[in-house]
């Protein structure tokens, strides 16, 4: 009896025999067959539990939506510790106690995607210390952010800034950019301009 190859596995063969080259979506829902409408999922799966570096249009700007390249060859598979996903549960938790809002950029969920015309933000979970640097999956290690914010914060972001560091930025920015500041403050809190 023969083994069928899993949708994630033929997903993983197509891209290693093509790093560095553009691939299209329509190119990998071919490779895992018309059965399969999770594909994405996988690939996701693959750069997030994997280590895998693929780029889509969220983190390259050469790329258009529905495009992906694989930068450079996949981890070894003993390189890289799986760890379980964030729980459903706790993810709702996270968005709920944040607002449904980028706790970096301050984008609301359904706001227009300023990074993507014609899109609407998407809210997701995302470490405040990465994994990779020791952070955990506590609540407090737990923040919401768009899609944009959280492609580029992977493996990148530490501990936020102390209330006096931001302050200090704050003093140091222009009386415009203070106003906007105090504007994005009282949008989050719900509280109305005196």
């Amino acid at each position: 009896m023969t083994r069928r190859i899993g949708s994630k596995e033929r997903i993983r063969r197509f891209l290693r025999e093509r790093v560095g080259e553009v691939v299209t979506k329509n190119q990998l829902q071919e490779v895992v067959g018309p059965e399969v409408t999770e594909w994405a999922r996988r690939l996701r799966e693959l750069r997030e539990d994997e280590g895998w570096p693929i780029r889509s249009h969220v983190d390259d700007s050469t790329l258009k939506p529905g495009e992906y390249r694989l930068v450079a060859p996949p981890p070894d598979p003993g390189e890289y510790r799986f760890t379980r996903p964030i729980s459903g549960r706790i993810r709702a938790q996270v968005r709920e106690r944040n607002g449904y809002t980028c706790q970096m950029c301050g984008l609301a969920a359904g706001e227009d995607d300023p990074d993507n015309p014609g899109r609407v933000v998407r809210i997701h979970v995302g470490h405040i210390v990465d994994r990779s640097h020791g952070g955990t999956d506590e609540l407090s290690n737990l923040r919401a952010l768009c899609s944009s914010c959280n492609q580029g914060a992977r493996n990148l972001t530490q501990e936020p800034p102390s209330w006096v560091w931001l302050l200090s930025q704050i003093r140091r920015a222009t009386v415009d950019d203070q106003q906007k500041a105090l504007d994005w403050l009282q949008r989050k809190f719900g509280r109305e301009r005196e």
